[in-house]
């Protein structure tokens, strides 16, 4: 996400690029969350971060060990839209926090459950699955209006299909909180642009430069993107308490007009 986001800017006319500011976090602001790991396991920590004149933003960040590189990575950051939503993460008598098993059926929504329910909410607006296994929330709106008004933003003269793919990603943090666990993950979605009838053209706009270098019939978009979800132990949705994408690929195709 991060390499994409400079590659988009370099494309960009430098009247349109924003200046660089150095990131940084207020540890003073921050609530830092270390599991215990037991030996053979990848070493991560967790923590949230608050800004603002009321520290009233909040933001979940994952730094984990790339072993192969000897070096701490952070892996994930990922805006709350509403901090009062974060769940309270369980501390043990040594003040450290328990890791858990995102894939694990002792949760509500394993984590490929939660995947599955974000890309029917890009897909569909969510009626197959989104609306089931998450309760509605601000984030969880903000990905069914995306479908909403994306798919109808060509009228008659074309199309867009969501579609889930394989996450480049697929390690998912899960810490022990009062109710369950909170998840933070990938997704990878496409986007399928595509004009109604021969002769048409979609023109890309000025932040597909660094993708794409001229009109077509169609165009498929990937995007990456980081979540973070609150879900339950006992069979009840789950709340989607965040999330961030990036356009990390795109590329013409041939459309099919006989859909």
């Amino acid at each position: 996400m991060s390499s994409a986001d400079l590659k988009e800017e370099a494309a960009l006319p430098r009247s349109d690029r924003e200046p660089y500011r150095p990131w940084a976090y207020d540890l003073d602001a921050t609530d830092v969350y270390i599991p215990r790991i037991t030996p053979g396991q990848q070493r991560w920590f967790a923590a949230v971060t608050r800004s603002g004149s009321r520290k009233q933003y909040a933001r979940v960040l994952v730094l984990a060990e790339n072993t192969k590189a000897k070096r701490w990575e952070m892996v994930a950051a990922v805006d709350l839209d509403d901090p009062e939503h974060l769940p309270n993460i369980i501390l043990d008598k040594d003040g450290y926090a328990t890791a858990v098993d995102a894939s694990s059926a002792s949760l509500a929504a394993p984590v490929g459950v939660l995947r599955t329910a974000i890309a029917d909410n890009f897909a569909t607006g969510g009626e197959k699955t989104g609306k089931k296994v998450f309760t509605p929330t601000e984030a969880s709106r903000r990905q069914t209006k995306v479908h909403d008004q994306t798919t109808r933003k060509f009228g008659t003269r074309g199309t867009t299909r969501f579609s889930s793919a394989d996450t480049e990603f697929p390690d998912a943090y899960a810490l022990k909180t009062a109710t369950g666990a909170l998840v933070i993950f990938s997704h990878t979605h496409t986007q399928h642009d595509a004009v109604a009838a021969p002769g048409l053209q979609i023109v890309p706009d000025k932040l597909d430069r660094a993708w794409l270098n001229a009109p077509a019939p169609a165009f498929t978009y990937t995007f990456t993107c980081s979540d973070v979800a609150g879900v339950p132990a006992t069979p009840k949705p789950s709340s989607l308490l965040g999330y961030g994408c990036r356009r990390t690929d795109a590329k013409p195709t041939v459309p099919d007009f006989s859909l």
